[in-house]
């Protein structure tokens, strides 16, 4: 099979190809994925500044300043183009009169919620353009079956198109040995927990704090290491910690840390938190859980599917402090050393990168063979 992945957005912030590499890490990781897992090639086409190529570990990247649709049919007319994201609409469109008809197209979600906002620009006109876009693919991958009921409902996926589970993501992080990563951290608590995620309203870090604040009175060895880069709710988290006599001290804002070395800030951490009102999937959760930190999170589709449900760990409800608190006390007073090797088995056989290129693998084969058998029984014109 040859797969070629698309990429329409452009990051502006990067200007270098080999760096925009560097930081797509979840990009080079899927597409050597699916090298491993027996794909006959693999291409990427990403949007960029400038035209340029690389070749790493079997995967041609091809950055294009425009004509990405044109780009795809590069050497080998692939059987499949794999799109990242809901929101490209007419680059889908123009893949599917790119490639001949028995070629088949996914679209990946990775986070396009389709909020009341969106769902106001893509009223009239708009809308018709978007839905004939996406109409085009044959099939969608989102990281929970839920998170495709809003674009099925606004009409933008059709019946007749097929949905498939997905993670967004694998990780190929693994546990450092623990002593070692307290004292690489400084990450401490009995229980130890860890944030990872940008300060801001969606990732709600003032509802977790006001939920550990309260479960201090029974966890009075416990504390918080959060560790983020986007800071846009830092004084008000400040203002909160400053406020509580309970919260200081027990409370370190770690800031930004270098990705490589999240894996013994993970492997330090008894217990992950996390109080995202949505996500695509939850890069940092797939880590946490391959470093074997137990999960507290919330109940939103993409954190239940990748904690069976909350049977690894335990979710609880956005925005509620006092159900957070709750969990968290539940889930100390379990055998936190037994549930967090549970947890790093269970990310063995679900979230490392084999096993994603293995369950894309999967789902494009069938998405392929269902494509060629409408065109084998649609009536002649």
């Amino acid at each position: 099979m040859r797969v070629v992945q698309v990429n329409a957005g452009v990051d502006e912030r990067v200007k270098d190809p080999e760096e925009l590499l560097a930081r797509c890490f979840t990009l080079r990781g899927w597409s050597e994925a699916l090298v491993e897992a027996g794909a006959r090639s693999v291409g990427v086409v990403q949007r960029f500044h400038r035209d340029a190529t690389i070749v790493r570990n079997g995967v041609r990247y091809l950055f294009r300043r425009r004509g990405v649709a044109a780009a795809v049919r590069h050497g080998a007319v692939p059987d499949l183009v794999h799109v990242n994201g809901l929101i490209f609409p007419a680059c889908v469109w123009r893949l599917r009169r790119a490639v001949p008809d028995d070629r088949a197209i996914v679209v990946q979600d990775h986070g396009n919620r389709l909020d009341a906002e969106r769902r106001g620009v893509v009223r009239g006109v708009r809308h018709a353009l978007w839905r004939r876009g996406l109409r085009s693919a044959d099939a969608f991958l989102f990281t929970a079956t839920g998170q495709a009921a809003s674009w099925r409902r606004a009409g933008l996926i059709s019946t007749s198109q097929q949905t498939y589970t997905a993670l967004e993501a694998g990780t190929a992080f693994r546990a450092v040995p623990r002593a070692a990563a307290r004292q690489a951290t400084g990450v401490s608590g009995s229980p130890a927990l860890l944030w990872v995620g940008r300060l801001d309203a969606n990732k709600d870090p003032l509802t977790v704090l006001v939920g550990f604040e309260r479960a201090l009175a029974m966890l009075p060895n416990a504390r918080l290491t959060m560790v983020y880069g986007d800071d846009t709710l830092l004084a008000e988290v400040n203002t909160r910690i400053a406020a509580s006599s309970a919260l200081e001290g027990r409370v370190r804002l770690a800031g930004a840390v270098p990705h490589e070395r999240m894996p013994e800030f993970y492997s330090a951490a008894d217990i992950f938190v996390a109080g995202s009102h949505h996500e695509g999937s939850g890069y940092a959760l797939l880590e946490a859980c391959a470093c074997g930190a137990v999960p507290v999170v919330t109940d939103i589709p993409s954190f239940a599917a990748i904690t069976a449900n909350g049977s690894l760990g335990a979710t609880w409800t956005p925005r509620d402090a006092e159900a957070f608190a709750r969990a968290l006390a539940e889930v100390s007073s379990r055998d936190l050393s037994a549930l967090g090797r549970r947890v790093s088995d269970h990310a063995d056989r679900a979230f490392r990168w084999p096993a994603v290129g293995r369950r894309a693998m999967a789902i494009y084969r069938e998405v392929i063979a269902r494509r060629r058998a409408r065109l084998t029984t649609r009536p002649a014109a």
